[in-house]
């Protein structure tokens, strides 16, 4: 690397590129607002150093990768359950609830509050007026809001699916200085490319301030892509019509084969928001639990276990996005069903393997006398 001023020559053309992508969403940007990393995680990474101590919060669930930077560099994480209506984002009343505990409890005020607006975790989007609930909010408590909107095209009805950023709607408003985001371009511009990310800052002193410390970190850690890796990923970033048109097609099927497995959930008594984005589901077996502890299963360590047994590495109990362990929640696959990045996902072979899952899951529920 050749420091910062090398760092920020070799995404010049990711830079411009980004600046269209964001602008086709509704979001004005100037190169020097972006920055790129290999990878979303390793901005975020960047983004907690530079933000310094303080605890970060996340929904319950979550990705897996929020919390891994900010344990790698010792930041507390606090958790805070998600609403009723959604995944992705905290409940807004439980978000200033447990920023006030971490001011009373913690040496270091909360500093950082990770969301998804269209999240893969629980296969929802958040709906626009609670997504405002939760910025106030946010504003309120003085938190930057690092905004994951690497699923942000996979609504499987683009048509009656509205994701909106927090950075749109912060823009002009007192929270403008409070929005990064985040998008993982591997999932759905770039998924046989090079590993790429990218991160928007605010058009601010404030958010000048950050890029350019974010791009110290990485620079610190030797990270980037060059040469050609920043001309592929400036290329994808323009989204030819070939990938709009993929991306759409591939969304979908996906929509397609979760809502046959939303069906065979909630008829096996699971509770489970419909899926909207993404391609998992989140479903929640506590209806059934004295079915299931017939069966031994008292926990989702335990739900995963059984269900990978039945189905195959389609099933991540809860545990391991943050959620209870005693609760018996799970994340589900559509490909537990079909691959929908295939032809025809909904096919002969797809249906027999969506009455296969739905036989087998009724059995596991039935409540025996």
């Amino acid at each position: 690397m050749e420091g910062s001023d090398g760092y920020r020559r070799t995404r010049s053309a990711t830079a411009v590129a980004a600046c269209g992508y964001w602008h086709r969403r509704g979001m004005e940007t100037r190169p020097g607002q972006v920055v790129a990393a290999p990878g979303a995680e390793l901005l975020l990474l960047a983004v907690l150093a530079a933000t310094g101590p303080g605890t970060v919060l996340t929904p319950r669930p979550c990705e897996t990768w929020y919390a891994r930077p900010a344990r790698l560099l010792g930041r507390p994480v606090r958790t805070v359950p998600v609403p009723v209506e959604c995944g992705g984002v905290p409940d807004p009343v439980a978000l200033r609830e447990t920023a006030g505990r971490v001011r009373a409890e913690e040496p270091e005020p909360p500093r950082v509050l990770v969301l998804s607006v269209a999240d893969d975790c629980t296969g929802t989007a958040v709906p626009p007026e609670l997504l405002h609930e939760v910025v106030e909010a946010a504003g309120d408590e003085r938190l930057l809001v690092v905004s994951d909107e690497t699923w942000r095209e996979t609504a499987h009805a683009p048509h009656s699916t509205v994701v909106v950023s927090p950075a749109e709607m912060v823009q002009g408003g007192r929270e403008t200085d409070e929005v990064v985001v985040l998008a993982e371009l591997g999932e759905t511009l770039l998924p046989h490319g090079p590993a790429a990310g990218i991160a928007r800052f605010p058009d601010s002193g404030r958010g000048q301030g950050l890029a350019e410390a974010v791009r110290g970190v990485l620079t610190s850690l030797l990270t980037g892509p060059a040469g050609p890796d920043d001309t592929a990923v400036a290329d994808a970033l323009t989204e030819p019509e070939s990938l709009r048109a993929r991306r759409v097609s591939t969304a979908r099927a996906h929509g397609s084969v979760l809502a046959g497995l939303h069906r065979v959930l909630t008829g096996a008594g699971a509770l489970c928001r419909p899926p909207r984005v993404g391609r998992h589901l989140y479903a929640d077996f506590e209806p059934v639990r004295a079915s299931l502890e017939a069966h031994g299963i008292r926990d989702s360590p335990g739900l995963e276990a059984q269900l990978v047994r039945m189905f195959g590495p389609f099933a991540c109990g809860g545990h391991r996005f943050g959620d209870d362990p005693k609760a018996l929640r799970v994340r589900l696959a559509g490909g537990l069903v079909a691959d929908p990045d295939l032809p025809a996902p909904a096919s002969a072979a797809g249906g027999r393997a969506l009455e296969s899952v739905e036989s087998a899951l009724t059995e596991l529920t039935a409540l025996r006398g």
